[in-house]
């Protein structure tokens, strides 16, 4: 991640409406699916500065964060989270079928071969465990907001079902989000890849969409509006949206390879201090 990039998310996690949003309908789209299978041991990867942890620990997990970036796993501590962990999403230092839980917000498509990714996933899931994943959608709106946050792809939500399948896991939601906004979303972002094409901005590390400054109340009228799909979301998968969020399981009767993690259990998850 940029460091300019970084500081916006340590600044905006909690008032930008797009953070606050995609917590709300994410979370809020996993408890409605989970019911009261809820708890056990969860492990957020690509935590980032840790903003889904609380809603996963309200939600009634032993919550455990990963990501490559020490910073960031200093400020999950900070959060009151000290099962921290720096690693590989290739190698995750964790046993087999160590986990009811995993998350990938927003993480996946910052991963090389994701689907390398995912198999070290389906091996520390348990069997009848979930995994939820959220991802940008559409790869024709690969815009400059992404190479700086340093994706590797957008997605479409075929691609999403294979990335689980190949795995293993047998997809249980697969939906769009961001919906209500995308049909002014999309021209804008069309409209930014055209300007891009003809200006600096294409060039500068440290612009993005999250460089817009907007009032406060902007910021929380957009976010109601991302939020209010969630009450028809917990119901259907959205069709179009500028977001995608997808929910897979383990199957009960899924053996497991040994991978490079499995020598760990999870209470080897190294504190960073």
């Amino acid at each position: 991640m940029e460091a300019q990039v970084y500081k916006q998310f340590l600044e905006l996690e909690e008032h930008h409406w797009w953070f606050r949003g995609r917590r709300a309908v994410y979370i809020g789209l996993l408890k409605s699916h989970l019911g009261n299978l809820a708890g056990g041991r969860a492990l957020d990867l690509g935590c980032g500065l840790g903003g889904f942890l609380p809603s996963l620990d309200e939600l009634g997990y032993e919550v455990y964060a990963a990501d490559m970036d020490l910073t960031s796993l200093v400020h999950c501590r900070d959060r009151g989270f000290d099962r921290a962990v720096s690693c590989s999403t290739y190698s995750l230092p964790f046993s087999d079928d160590s986990f009811e839980l995993v998350t990938l917000f927003d993480a996946i498509e910052h991963v090389e071969d994701d689907h390398r990714a995912m198999a070290e996933v389906a091996r520390v899931l348990k069997p009848g465990g979930k995994v939820i994943v959220s991802v940008p959608a559409y790869q024709f709106l690969f815009a400059n907001n992404d190479r700086v946050a340093q994706h590797y792809r957008r997605y479409s939500r075929t691609a999403v079902k294979r990335l689980y399948e190949q795995a293993g896991l047998q997809v249980e939601r697969n939906s769009h989000s961001n919906v209500f906004l995308f049909p002014f979303i999309l021209p804008l972002v069309l409209l930014i890849k055209l300007v891009e094409r003809s200006s600096r901005r294409k060039s500068q590390a440290d612009y993005s969409n999250l460089s817009w400054p907007l009032p406060q109340w902007v910021h929380n009228v957009l976010y109601r509006i991302f939020a209010a799909e969630l009450a028809l979301g917990r119901y259907f998968d959205w069709p179009v949206g500028h977001s995608i969020v997808a929910i897979a399981g383990l199957p009960q009767e899924s053996p497991h390879v040994a991978g490079p993690g499995a020598a760990l259990r999870p209470e080897a998850a190294a504190e960073i201090g």
